[in-house]
């Protein structure tokens, strides 16, 4: 990756395109802030440095969240922005931005309801399961609930609203004037020719840092040797161009693991494998900790056990909910999945000591006959109860994103270190602090598509809006 630049900039010439709004990245974010520009009335383009927009959203389950919606109404699901609020803040310990928070919460359902009905993307809320720390089931996801599917819909959205989307462009240096307001942006094109692009306003909507080792090795240790699942444009340009320009950065140690990453597969196995009652051993045939608290923070404890894997063990019920995902079929099909008629055949498969599983076993079974927690503090319901034949699938902890990055208002606007905002710099999905606090602990699920989605809506609308005013 060449090391991104600042350049007090002259320009632009007659030669040099103006855009209204210009967007770094292509990804969930960068294309949700590309059709809000559009909505808006701006012209936008939007740099992406891959052949084809993907980004992280591409490698996630594509699920966001919303509280408040039609659908949970007429499904009798007690829902509303306060109390997604209050998940969010319980899960991070208050350690996120309240206000950030707030409006992201009040914007959701509308966020959904723009993107499905203005602009044809296909979300639905999702059936099944409550993800753990939700009160309530607002997840929505499009057919086959594929990060994939997720973008091919707003790739179409940004072409009909009227983006432009130069792909094979990476962004390598922030031109600014004396005053670090920004006047726009030099990429690199195949072949190694560079170009110049003047915009009104600048979105910084280019992933975290989850693809740089260097980084993760400084601001997350516990990850050194974690599978980076995650796009390689995940370098961390944002928070260094902000840094060098004097933007405040917070919870650089943020990040959303996963704790069930098929090992050699690469394939994440989905938490309701867990939260419906599955387990985790390590090689002794042991479990070794909650795994119900949470994918994320589970990451790094998967990490600590010898080999740094596990073995995710689960039934066919919960096969049954996992089977709605591309993810769990797509490890079907690789042989990802072992099935044993019972344990004895199961710890034959995983290679591990019959009488340690059988043990770990009954302290589960004593649980849910009992109703109290396990010496891990989980508590189990009687329907968690697994039974033959069982079904095993060896997982690494992974990290997915990274939650820290460049402090915003509640405009999106970049904040510089004395609190003020930048003019026309706004940032939003990976670019931008999340609102999982600090560490793992406090990620919850679909945090990162809530930031990608409505916080990158805010900054296309808002952009959009200063660029008219230029």
């Amino acid at each position: 990756m060449t090391d991104p630049t600042i350049e007090v900039w002259d320009g632009p010439s007659d030669e040099v395109y103006v855009a209204d709004v210009l967007i770094i990245g292509a990804g969930g974010c960068g294309l949700t802030a590309a059709v809000a520009a559009c909505d808006a009335g701006a012209e936008v383009v939007v740099l992406e440095q891959s052949k084809t927009p993907l980004g992280t959203t591409s490698m996630s389950t594509g699920l966001i969240p919303a509280a408040g919606t039609p659908e949970q109404h007429a499904e009798n699901i007690a829902d509303n922005p306060k109390q997604f609020f209050t998940d969010i803040m319980a899960k991070n310990k208050s350690g996120a931005d309240p206000v950030i928070v707030e409006r992201l919460c009040e914007i959701s359902a509308d966020t959904v309801r723009w993107l499905r009905d203005d602009h044809h993307v296909p979300l639905t809320l999702v059936e099944g399961f409550t993800y753990p720390g939700h009160s309530a089931r607002r997840m929505y996801g499009t057919h086959n609930r594929t990060g994939e599917e997720l973008m091919a819909a707003l790739e179409t959205a940004a072409a009909a609203a009227g983006a432009s989307v130069l792909t094979e462009a990476t962004a390598t240096t922030l031109l600014v004037d004396e005053n670090n307001s920004v006047k726009g942006v030099r990429y690199m094109r195949p072949g190694g020719s560079a170009e110049e692009i003047g915009c009104h306003a600048l979105v910084l909507a280019c992933c975290g840092f989850a693809a740089n080792a260097e980084l993760v090795s400084k601001y997350i240790p516990e990850l050194e040797y974690a599978v980076p699942h995650t796009h390689s444009a995940s370098q961390g340009i944002a928070t260094t161009w902000g840094e060098r320009i004097g933007a405040q950065i917070a919870d650089m140690d943020a990040y959303q693991g996963h704790a069930g990453l098929a090992a050699g597969h690469s394939i994440p196995i989905l938490w309701p494998s867990i939260m419906e009652g599955g387990v985790q051993v390590n090689r002794d045939g042991k479990r070794f900790s909650n795994e119900a608290r949470g994918y994320s923070e589970q990451a790094a404890t998967v990490l600590a056990q010898p080999q740094r894997t596990v073995w995710s063990i689960f039934d066919e019920r919960v096969e049954n909910v996992l089977s709605q995902f591309n993810d769990y079929r797509d490890a079907k099909s690789a042989g990802a999945i072992i099935r044993a008629e019972d344990l004895a055949s199961l710890a034959h498969a995983i290679g591990v000591d019959l009488s340690a599983l059988e043990a770990t076993f009954a302290t589960v079974d004593d649980a849910i006959e009992t109703g109290t927690p396990d010496p891990f503090g989980r508590t189990f319901e009687p329907r968690h109860k697994l039974a033959p034949p069982y079904l095993a699938v060896k997982v690494t902890g992974a990290i997915f994103h990274t939650q820290g990055g460049l402090c915003i208002d509640v405009d999106a606007r970049v904040l510089r270190q004395d609190g003020s905002a930048f003019s026309n710099l706004f940032a939003g999905g990976g670019a931008a602090r999340g609102i999982s606090g600090s560490g793992a602990a406090g990620y919850l699920a679909g945090n990162g598509l809530l930031t990608a989605t409505s916080l990158g809506r805010i900054a296309g609308e808002q952009a959009a809006r200063l660029s008219q005013n230029v």
